[in-house]
């Protein structure tokens, strides 16, 4: 997951962390690989390349309230705009739903249109948000058997 990082432009690492990250503290690297799969759910989208896998995107959804979870994503930009951010967040909000969450928020920044495009796909809708930093988008989930 690191390298997949170190892999990204500074400009793809600032639009997902919201700061031009170039690494990580210690505390970062534990939050990212202790994934739970009931409130911290991540996937990872592998490619081979030279005849070794490598990720080349990732996302994810921490639960920060019961019912609702934040999601994020990074893309290696060798790999933007092949629909991977899409394919991983459709199985996340799948997880999601399965999971009985009723809704995924996720913040953008509003230079981001990629990933504005990608929300607004997948029917996230723009709520009010204080921060006129980033754009707050949400996405109500049905039950599964709704």
């Amino acid at each position: 997951m690191l390298a997949a990082v170190e892999r990204t432009s500074l400009e793809s690492r600032y639009r997902r962390f919201f700061v031009a990250k170039r690494d990580f503290s210690e505390k970062e690297r534990t939050f990212f690989m202790n994934v739970d799969f009931k409130q911290h759910v991540a996937l990872v989208a592998v490619v081979t390349e030279h005849s070794r896998p490598v990720i080349v995107g990732g996302g994810r959804y921490v639960v920060f309230e019961a019912g609702r979870a934040e999601m994020a994503f990074v893309v290696v930009d060798a790999w933007q705009g092949r629909g991977i951010g899409s394919l991983l967040m459709g199985h996340l909000a799948r997880i999601a739903r399965q999971a009985g969450l009723e809704e995924l928020v996720a913040d953008v920044l509003p230079e981001n249109a990629a990933m504005l495009k990608v929300f607004s796909k997948a029917g996230f809708v723009p709520i009010t948000r204080h921060d006129p930093q980033t754009v707050r988008l949400a996405l109500k989930l049905a039950r599964p058997n709704a």
